[in-house]
């Protein structure tokens, strides 16, 4: 729902990705300070400053990823920011020592191979398109960071306190961003406030949670390969809602990688 969402609204990008995070904070804490009261002990510099890192991350994800929408189409955006799994793949192996089964990595490169192709019947649509692939693909790099940082906070803290601490964050390194960039914060109509509670509550809350509360229990490379699904359905209400359909490209690149993914999911769950 994210990416159309956002194209529905008329806000600097800046500001969106702002407002998602600093509603998404102010749902989440209430619960969180509920939660916090029990595990307050758990919390300490090192978490904190592990949290808020994350939170820096999540909001050059969506910094880059959201701008990228000005540029190029729901389909090549969203499917671009989620070949993010190839720089948890490497960071995962590096950091945690979690290694992808081969049979796995084969479909995994099938599901790159994918948005390559996709990738490529945009390179004939003008510069500015590649330019938001290139910022779709930022939002990528940027994402990985976010869940392996989550991957090793989630460990020892409970999923309401680390988000809390991640999007309060988030937030407001995006409302200092806004602010340098001299970008106005008020006076937006009721439907773009719509459309920030929108993305904060059914995108974040009911999604990014999921991801950070999955992480503790499934490794890094299998949540944030799922995620490969989500392009399949941005391209659909795309089409329905915007009129947005999709070219060739784009549906041979999507329908390879949602048949990589199964496939890869499937091999993973096996191991485990």
């Amino acid at each position: 729902m994210a990416a159309v969402l956002i194209r529905l609204s008329d806000a600097p990008s800046l500001v969106i990705a702002a407002y998602r995070m600093l509603f998404t904070f102010l749902i989440i804490s209430p619960f969180a300070l509920a939660k916090q009261l029990k595990q307050n002990e758990k919390i300490g510099i090192k978490n904190f400053c592990l949290s808020a890192a994350s939170g820096l991350f999540l909001a050059l994800h969506f910094a880059f990823w959201i701008t990228s929408l000005e540029y190029t189409s729901v389909a090549s955006s969203t499917i671009i920011v989620t070949t993010q799994p190839l720089f948890v793949v490497i960071g995962s192996n590096f950091i945690f020592g979690e290694r992808v089964p081969k049979n796995a990595l084969i479909f995994m490169l099938l599901a790159f191979l994918g948005s390559f192709i996709l990738g490529y019947g945009d390179f004939f649509l003008g510069d500015d398109v590649i330019k938001g692939d290139l910022l779709a693909l930022g939002g990528a790099v940027f994402f990985a960071g976010y869940i392996l940082i989550g991957r090793h906070v989630r460990q020892e803290l409970e999923v309401l306190p680390y988000t809390s601490i991640v999007y309060g964050m988030s937030a407001l390194f995006l409302i200092i961003a806004c602010y340098v960039s001299r970008l106005p914060l008020i006076s937006y109509g009721r439907t773009e406030y719509l459309i920030f509670i929108s993305l904060a509550f059914f995108s974040t809350v009911m999604g990014h949670t999921i991801f950070n509360w999955a992480v503790k229990y499934v490794s890094a490379v299998v949540v944030s390969t799922s995620i490969l699904g989500e392009p399949i359905g941005a391209t659909v209400l795309a089409a329905i809602i915007l009129g947005e359909s999709p070219n060739l490209w784009q549906i041979m690149g999507g329908g390879l990688i949602i048949f990589s993914l199964y496939h890869f999911i499937k091999i993973n769950i096996k191991e485990k």
